[in-house]
C-alpha cells in the first residue's frame, strides 16, 4: 500500500471533488451552510427570547414536521419525473425568499412567534422538496464506488457549517441581534443558486409518467416493503433522533443549568456546536468508510454510541443542575463557576462523541440508498429518506420540549439516550438481515 492509500484510508477520500459539478456544489455548500445555521440558530433562540418556553420551542418542530413530512414525500416524486436542475432552481430561489421574510420580521420587531414558525413551516416546505432532488442527482455525478467518500464528503460540510454559524450566531445575538444572521443567510444562499445554475440538465431516465400524484409517492413506498435492509435503515434512524437529539432543550440548559443570558451566550453556542463538532471530525477521518463491507453492523455500533454519548451529556447536565444554574460561566465569576465550565465542556465532549457516530452512521445509510435504488424511484426513496432525517429531529423537538418541562432537561436527555440504546439493539435483533447486509468493497 502506497502512502496515497494509507492518507485515503484515513484521512477524507475526495476522489468525488475531481468531478467539476460535485465539486462547484461542493464549495458553494460550504458557504450556504454557514449560513442556513444561523438561522438553525437563531429560530429557537428567538422563540424562546419571545416565550421563554422549551415547549414552545419544540413547538417549532411541528410546524417543521408538516411540510418536511408532506412536501418530503412529494418531491421526492417529483424528482423522478422532472428535471433536477429545474427542481432546485425552483426550490433555491424558494429558500432565498422565506430567509428574507425571516429578516423582515425580526428587523421590523413583529416578536409574534406565530408569525415566525409559520414563515418557518413555508422555509421547510421549499427545503422538503430541494433536498430530495439533490440527493438523487448524486449518482448522476459519480461512479458507485465514490459514493461513500462523495456522501461523507457533503456530511462534512454540513457539520462543520453547523459548528461555525451556532459558534459564531450564539455568540452574536446578543451582541448583533437576530435580523444580522437571517440576512446573512439570505445573501449566502446566493452561491447554491449559482452552482445549480452551473449544472446540465438533469431529466429522468425512466419512462415517462404521466403524473405526480398520491399513486406515485405511494409506489416508492411499496418498494421499500419488499427491501428490508432500506426499511430498517429508516426504522433505526427513527430511534436514534427521536428518542436522542435533545436540541430544543438547549436554550433551557444554557440559561437554566449553565446561568447563560436569555437569549444566545457562548453556553448556547457550545452546546448547539458540539453534534456538528464531532461530525465534522468524525468527516474528516472519514477514509474508512469507503472499505468498510459490513455496513449494517457499523450503523447498529454507531447509533449505540450516539446514544451513549446522549447519556453522558445528559449526565452532566443534571449534574451541573444540581451545582446550581444562576451561578454564571465568567472567567472570572464568583464561587461555583470553574466547576460549570468543566461540566459544561464534558456535555460538549458527550455530544461531540454522538456527533460523530451520527456522520458516520448517515454516511452508511445514505450509501445503502443510492446503491441499492434504481434511478426510476430514487427520488422517491431519498423522499423517504430525507422525511426520516429531518422529520425525526422534529418530533424529538416536541417530544424533548414536553418531556423537559416534567422531567428536568438534564434527565429527559439521559432518558432519551439510554431509549436509544436499547431501541436500536431490539430493533437489530429483531430484523438480523439488516445487520447481516454488506457488500463488495
Amino acid at each position: 500500500m502506497g502512502v496515497r492509500d494509507r492518507l485515503r484510508a484515513v484521512f477524507a477520500d475526495t476522489r468525488p471533488l475531481h468531478n467539476e459539478h460535485f465539486r462547484r456544489l461542493w464549495v458553494a455548500n460550504i458557504i450556504t451552510v454557514i449560513g442556513a445555521q444561523l438561522t438553525v440558530v437563531a429560530i429557537p433562540a428567538q422563540i424562546y427570547a419571545i416565550t421563554q418556553s422549551s415547549a414552545m420551542v419544540g413547538l417549532a418542530g411541528l410546524f417543521a414536521l408538516v411540510p418536511l413530512v408532506v412536501f418530503g414525500l412529494y418531491g421526492g416524486a417529483l424528482a423522478d419525473h422532472h428535471d433536477k436542475r429545474t427542481l432546485l432552481l425552483l426550490t433555491t430561489t424558494g429558500l432565498i425568499a422565506t430567509s428574507g421574510l425571516l429578516w423582515w420580521q425580526a428587523a421590523a420587531g413583529v416578536e409574534d412567534v406565530w408569525v415566525l414558525l409559520g414563515i418557518f413551516a413555508l422555509q421547510q416546505a421549499c427545503f422538503a422538496v430541494n433536498q430530495p432532488a439533490r440527493a438523487a442527482l448524486l449518482p448522476r455525478l459519480i461512479p458507485a464506488e465514490q459514493l461513500p467518500a462523495g456522501n461523507a464528503l457533503n456530511m462534512t460540510v454540513m457539520q462543520f457549517g453547523a459548528i461555525g454559524g451556532p459558534l459564531v450566531g450564539g455568540a452574536l445575538i446578543p451582541v448583533l441581534g437576530f435580523p444580522v444572521l437571517y440576512a446573512v443567510d439570505t445573501v449566502f444562499l446566493l452561491a447554491t443558486l449559482w452552482a445549480v445554475l452551473r449544472l446540465p440538465p438533469m431529466p429522468p431516465t425512466g419512462a415517462p409518467v404521466r403524473r405526480v400524484g398520491l399513486g406515485s409517492v405511494l409506489d416508492g413506498l411499496r418498494y421499500l416493503r419488499w427491501h428490508t435492509v432500506l426499511l430498517m435503515s429508516f426504522v433505526v434512524d427513527l430511534i436514534a433522533m427521536i428518542f436522542g437529539m435533545p436540541r430544543a432543550l438547549f436554550p433551557e440548559i444554557a440559561h437554566e443549568s449553565f446561568g447563560g443570558p436569555l437569549a444566545g451566550g457562548i453556553a448556547f453556542a457550545l452546546l448547539m456546536a458540539a453534534i456538528p463538532l464531532g461530525g465534522a471530525l468524525g468527516g474528516v477521518f472519514s477514509g474508512w468508510v469507503s472499505g468498510v463491507e459490513r455496513q449494517g453492523r457499523a450503523v447498529v455500533l454507531a447509533i449505540v454510541v450516539w446514544g451513549l454519548g446522549i447519556v453522558g451529556a445528559g449526565a452532566a447536565v443534571m449534574a451541573a443542575g444540581r451545582a446550581g444554574g444562576s451561578v454564571t460561566l465568567g472567567p472570572a465569576g464568583p464561587e461555583g463557576s470553574s466547576l460549570l465550565w468543566t461540566l459544561l465542556v464534558l456535555a460538549v465532549l458527550f455530544l461531540a462523541v454522538a456527533g460523530a457516530a451520527d456522520m458516520a452512521s448517515a454516511a452508511f445509510r445514505t450509501t445503502m440508498l443510492q446503491e441499492a435504488a434504481s434511478d426510476e424511484v430514487r427520488g422517491r426513496l431519498q423522499g423517504v429518506f430525507f422525511v426520516v432525517v429531518v422529520g425525526g429531529p422534529r418530533v424529538a423537538d416536541v417530544l424533548h420540549g414536553g418531556a423537559g418541562a416534567v422531567l428536568g432537561p438534564g434527565l429527559a436527555t439521559l432518558v432519551g439516550g439510554v431509549l436509544v440504546v436499547l431501541g436500536v439493539l431490539l430493533a437489530a435483533r429483531l430484523a438480523p438481515v439488516f445487520t447481516a447486509y454488506r457488500v463488495e468493497r
